[in-house]
Order: C-alpha cells, then sequence, then structure tokens
C-alpha cells in the first residue's frame, strides 16, 4: 500500500518507521522543510520526503501526524479526491502489545500520565508512558510491555474511528473546560474527540472521570465508570474517589481504600491532589489484589513532578515564585489560582486560543492583588480585567519586565504565578522555552540580591 505520511516531525518520522517496517510504501510530505536528522534518517531508510504536498495525493492513504487539523487545506483536498485520511491513534493502535492505560483532558494530563508511569513501575517490570509527550506512541510498536501509558490530546482523538481496544484497561478523563477551540472550531467538538477515549475501553476497562463532566460526554459507559468528587456523600456502591478534607478514598464493591493523604503529596496546589487521586485509583483498579497502598505511597513521595506546572522556583525575600507556563487556557489559570493558598500576582498573556477571558477575569478579580500583561492577547485580556472591574494591572513587552515588575509589587508572603492562560508562539517557540525564560529571570534576580 502506499502511504503519505503528512508531517515529518516527531510523530511524523515515528509513522513513517512503523509503516515502512509494515511493509508499506512510505514517503513523508510536509509543508515545510524537514530536518537535517529527519532528512538523513529517512534517507538511511530508503523513504522518500518532499516539501511541499505535490506527490503526497498519488496515495492510497493519507496518515496524519499529530496536530494536523481537520480544516488544513492538504487534508481538505485529500477527502474531496477520496483519499482514506488516517490518525496517529487508529493506525498505531493495533500494533502496540501491552494493557493500555489511556489519559485525556484539559488540563493534568502529562502529571496523570507520568505519574500513574511512575507508580506503576513500583508494581510492573515493564512499563512504557508517551503518546502527546515524550515518546511517540509508534516507538512502543517494536516491544512488548506489560503496560503502556498514552497521553492522547484532543487532535489524536479527534481522528480516531476504531471502538473498543482489547487491551485498553483504563480510560482517565481529568477534567474538561473550553480549550483549542481554534483547532476544533467549537467546545462542542472538542468535548466530542475527548470523548472518544471512552471508546476504546476493553469490556472490562473502567473509565475515570470527574462528577461535573459525567454529563458532558455523555452515558458513554454506564456501570463503569469511576467517579471523582469532592462530596463525602456517596453510597457505598458506588464506584467512587471522595475527596476528603484531608484524604482521597476509594470506595468499591462496598469497600473503602485509603489512597493517599493530602499531606503525602509532593506536588504545588490542591488540583494536584486530584490528579494524585485519578493517579492511585487507577492503580488500585489495575493491581487488583497486589494492590499495596503503602508502597504506592512510598512510590509518589518519589515524584518530582513535571517542570513549567506549577513549578516553584525559588524564594526571595519572602516572595515565592511559580512557574506555570503550561497553563496555556483559562481552565488551567482558573485551576491554579484557585488551588494554591497565598496573595497571588499573576503574570498572563501570549498568542490566545480563541477562548472567552471573562471567567478568567472574574478569577482574577477574586483571587489575585495584581495582574501583569503582556503579548498579543494583552488588549483582549486587559479588556476582559477592566470590564470585570481589575484595576491593579501592568502592562508589560516582556517575561523579564513582569518579574521585574512582580518583585517591585510583591510583600514576603506573596506569589508571583506565570500562568499565561494563553499559548507562547507570539514571542516563544514552545511553553518550554518561555517557563524556562521565566525561571531564569527570576533567578537573575535572585542573584542581585545576594
Amino acid at each position: 500500500m502506499k502511504i503519505s505520511v503528512i508531517g515529518g516531525g516527531v510523530s511524523g518520522l515515528s509513522l513513517a518507521l512503523l509503516a515502512d517496517k509494515l511493509g508499506n510504501d512510505v514517503m513523508v510530505s510536509d509543508k515545510k522543510k524537514l530536518s537535517d536528522d529527519v532528512q538523513d534518517k529517512l534517507r538511511e531508510l530508503g523513504i522518500s520526503f518532499e516539501e511541499g504536498h505535490d506527490l503526497a495525493f498519488n496515495t492510497d492513504m493519507f496518515l496524519l501526524s499529530s496536530g494536523i487539523p481537520p480544516h488544513a487545506p492538504v487534508v481538505l483536498k485529500a477527502q474531496n479526491q477520496g483519499i482514506p485520511v488516517v490518525g496517529e491513534l487508529e493506525f498505531v493502535l493495533p500494533h502496540l502489545d501491552g494493557n493500555i492505560i489511556g489519559i485525556t483532558g484539559t488540563n493534568g494530563k502529562s502529571t496523570v500520565t507520568t505519574l500513574i508511569g511512575h507508580l506503576l513501575s513500583e508494581f510492573y517490570g515493564k512499563t512504557a508512558v508517551g503518546g502527546n509527550l515524550g515518546k511517540s506512541m509508534a516507538d512502543f510498536t517494536y516491544d512488548r510491555y506489560d503496560y503502556i501509558i498514552l497521553e492522547l490530546s484532543s487532535a489524536q482523538l479527534h481522528y480516531l474511528k476504531q471502538q473498543k481496544n482489547s487491551n485498553c484497561k483504563a480510560a482517565v478523563i481529568t477534567n474538561l473546560a473550553p480549550d483549542h477551540i481554534d483547532w476544533h472550531g467549537c467546545y462542542e467538538k472538542y468535548i466530542e474527540a475527548k470523548a472518544r477515549i471512552i471508546s476504546l475501553l476493553a469490556d472490562d476497562g473502567w473509565a475515570f472521570v470527574r462528577e461535573e463532566d459525567i454529563g458532558k460526554i455523555g452515558n458513554s459507559c454506564p456501570g463503569k465508570t469511576t467517579v471523582l468528587s469532592w462530596s463525602p456523600s456517596a453510597r457505598y456502591d458506588d464506584n467512587r474517589i471522595i475527596m476528603e478534607e484531608e484524604r482521597a478514598v476509594l470506595l468499591e464493591g462496598g469497600f473503602e481504600y485509603e489512597l493517599f493523604k493530602y499531606a503525602d503529596s509532593p506536588l504545588i496546589g490542591r488540583h494536584n491532589y486530584e490528579n494524585i487521586a485519578f493517579s492511585m485509583a487507577v492503580i488500585k483498579r489495575v493491581s487488583g489484589r497486589d494492590f499495596a497502598p503503602e508502597r504506592a505511597v512510598s512510590k509518589l513521595s518519589s515524584y518530582k513532578g513535571l517542570p513549567h506546572r506549577c513549578e516553584f522556583v525559588a524564594e526571595i525575600d519572602g516572595v515565592k515564585y511559580i512557574n506555570d507556563s503550561k497553563g496555556t487556557n483559562v481552565g488551567a489559570v482558573v485551576t491554579a489560582l484557585n488551588s494554591i493558598n497565598g496573595n497571588k500576582i499573576i503574570i498572563l498573556g501570549g498568542k490566545g486560543k480563541g477562548e472567552n477571558y471573562a471567567p478568567l477575569a472574574q478569577c482574577v478579580k477574586m483571587r489575585a492583588k495584581h495582574a501583569i500583561v503582556l503579548g498579543t492577547e494583552r488588549e483582549m485580556i486587559l479588556n476582559a480585567l477592566l470590564e470585570n472591574d481589575m484595576r491593579d494591572v501592568t502592562i508589560v513587552n516582556t517575561i523579564p519586565e513582569a518579574v521585574s515588575e512582580a518583585a517591585g509589587i510583591a510583600a514576603p508572603g506573596d506569589i508571583v504565578l506565570l500562568s499565561p492562560a494563553c499559548t507562547s508562539w507570539d514571542q516563544y517557540e514552545s511553553y518550554e522555552k518561555r517557563g524556562e525564560h521565566f525561571r531564569s529571570s527570576v533567578l537573575n534576580l535572585l542573584e542581585k540580591l545576594v
């Protein structure tokens, strides 16, 4: 079969290598020049490639790398010509050898994915973690694993047509809030994509969903859903995670299991209690009788968290600086503001995703003493803040300026929080680069005071 892989990034290269290994006639087509490393690898394997999409349509299948939107001209043209369009997830899944745990959601999915992998390594010898972070899922098709833990984005799930996978033992939806509206076109399409993860579940698989999100995804997994709730009033015949005042417990089959105490959390923010609770509950479900809470909690203590996600940077003159550069949507910032105690000075802005900033402004008004705004969305965010009577606002042009302004405003006990509610693409190539610049700016400030 002739296969045109569209996109020559990390996932595109992995897809091309897998398609080639399966005996297909493969070419890679990208609208821009491929990196030298990718070109060298493709030449080594005899896989053709092109800049632009002139030759891509002489094919039996379009195989889309991660992130190619459905409204991309190359995709629309292929569909108009009757060329089958297949997404990364659907192509790779049949070739994965191991039990699968899939994680999606608007925020927290990377933390839950890596934490489940971290904890499962205490109970099983061979686990793999990747998908929408780290290694591409196609990289896991060359070996057998006890568990393969996959972070799945809404873009990856959008193209999924396959229903049910006999190896998918658990599916987690961490939370749902507006995001990637520019990619999907509307919030409803975004939710529809996220809900597709439930369709992957094997007959003995279980879904893990927040109570408030059940109505959004519909009755996709009746009787096989463990619900996360802050209310301790659940019946004991419910399968439910209860977030109590000081601990999280799992109600299952009429029994109560303590998952962890919040004092054991190695992560900043109350929202991370939910991430840990989901992770521990999944471990309990897939481990069954082998689950040993004390071993899991002991393993939890060595989890360091992911950079740029409510990451503590430094404390300077009694002021704590926290890097949440991965907070690229309104929901993430609202969660961070509500979860971190103390007076906060928040740094907002970047390139927008088409979101409504009114909920952000309302939360900033309630939870922050001052807002510092930058980036191409600064006027939109500023207008939303002013409309919600938030007057303590400063406009700057760069991250170092924002850090300097925040340091001048902050008092001992305050928190300076970079949580932008926007992508970084107006000034940086990634949220990681933005977070690193924030970190270095804070550390430069610290050096000047020493």
